[in-house]
């Protein structure tokens, strides 16, 4: 009787264990092969390391069963992919008979654009000066800033919404604002395919409407992570930042500040009049009632100039009432260029240059061109006339503020503004 009762529990006990162990080796093989089998049917850059094509080679220390392989994949993929309902997110068999035209389905096949001539290498090396001053500012004691020697798992996840995902091609893009970030998020947008235009992706970057390029819905950031992956998320965030090319784009932070408050204060904008520029009328324009609407304050002529935009920067009682809005917040806040080893560090000052420098790497130039912008920019040799106004005290704060962005991205300090 008692030999009875111990089958059953002999049993449980077996199935638990077997449980375990599978759970243990799905958990070994995710670890050890990464991002690379999540999106397996998907063609990813390899990245500006790798100068051609080159098949994926195989691990040489690890040896799998291929059924086994194919097992866990079907297994791990329920879990990790997007699920768009799209057809691309549809992994087809691995039978080698399917038809051309289902392949096609799935993911166009284009061939790469053939390229006569090298990569110059002055733009190599403009690459590779700016990839090491990076890596030696961040090692270098002497330019602190906040958050510089933390780890990538101590980021806060809302502080990774500017992380731009395409797991089509293998790209993560920081996008800061004021630095072309509507372009290259159209050319995000293009490249994940994630806006149909009559049943098929958009191919063209400047036909992508303004209120869809900055709608949060049209791209996937690492901060949705949480949301779709779960306890797995800052796993997969690393896997994919090891794998996958990531850029970024930067600018003069100075002509960065000019260009925001032109941009949102020397334009009608409401929802910025009303939470930045009534409280700069308050607190720096002697206006303790300023007008109710943006309209009523054009139209009486009463808006900050930008002298009370820096006074606003340098109050300490901004960021207790908020972070900096990403327009003027610093980059080395939205892009966490310590934490993270960025392939391509693009500056406006070449954007046409390093654009197409970019794509080639990316070999993505036969898909997309990068838009040229025909709007008025904000030039550097503004600088002094901006600055005028604002007291030299004033300026070298501010200079203090956004020095780590000036020290990171190799800009000049501006001597002419902060020695008169």
């Amino acid at each position: 009787h008692e030999l009875t009762l111990q089958k059953p529990q002999m049993f449980r006990i077996f199935v638990v264990l077997g449980s375990a162990f599978m759970i243990l080796l799905i958990i070994i093989y995710w670890d050890d092969v990464g991002a690379t089998h999540l999106y397996m049917h998907t063609p990813v850059s390899l990245g500006p390391k790798v100068p051609h094509p080159q098949p994926p080679q195989s691990r040489p220390h690890t040896t799998r069963t291929p059924s086994f392989l194919s097992d866990i994949d079907a297994f791990v993929n329920q879990f990790l992919e997007p699920g768009t309902g799209e057809p691309t997110d549809t992994v087809p068999g691995d039978s080698s008979n399917q038809s051309e035209k289902s392949e096609e389905r799935y993911v166009p096949r284009r061939e790469w654009k053939i390229h006569l001539t090298p990569v110059a290498a002055e733009l190599r090396e403009r690459q590779e000066k700016r990839r090491r001053l990076l890596q030696e500012v961040c090692a270098n004691d002497s330019v602190p800033f906040p958050g510089k020697n933390r780890s990538f798992d101590d980021i806060p996840n809302k502080e990774l919404d500017h992380l731009i995902v395409d797991d089509r091609h293998g790209i993560i893009y920081c996008y800061v604002p004021k630095v072309a970030c509507s372009n290259w998020k159209r050319i995000m947008i293009v490249l994940s395919e994630s806006l149909q235009q009559d049943g098929a992706p958009q191919r063209d970057p400047l036909a992508i409407p303004r209120d869809l390029v900055h709608n949060s819905s049209m791209h996937f950031t690492f901060n949705k992570f949480w949301k779709r992956y779960g306890k797995f998320a800052k796993h997969l965030m690393k896997v994919k930042l090891k794998k996958y090319t990531k850029f970024l784009f930067v600018r003069d932070p100075f002509v960065r500040l000019i260009s925001a408050y032109r941009n949102k204060f020397e334009m009608r904008n409401e929802d910025f009049y009303r939470h930045f520029a009534q409280v700069m009328l308050r607190r720096y324009a002697n206006q303790p009632t300023p007008p109710a609407s943006v309209d009523e304050a054009f139209a009486l002529g009463s808006r900050p100039s930008f002298s009370h935009f820096t006074q606003y920067l340098l109050d300490p009682q901004t960021e207790k009432d908020m972070p900096f809005n990403e327009h003027w917040r610093q980059v080395y806040r939205l892009c966490h260029p310590c934490q993270i080893q960025y392939d391509f560090v693009g500056h406006l000052e070449t954007a046409e240059e390093d654009a197409e420098h970019l794509l080639r790497l990316l070999r993505v130039d036969n898909v997309v061109e990068f838009p040229t912008s025909q709007r008025n920019l904000t030039a550097s040799s503004w600088e002094t006339d901006w600055f005028g106004p604002v007291p030299v005290e004033a300026r070298r704060q501010l200079y203090k503020l956004y020095e780590p962005d000036f020290r990171l991205f190799g800009y000049d300090r501006p001597e002419s503004i902060l020695n008169e």
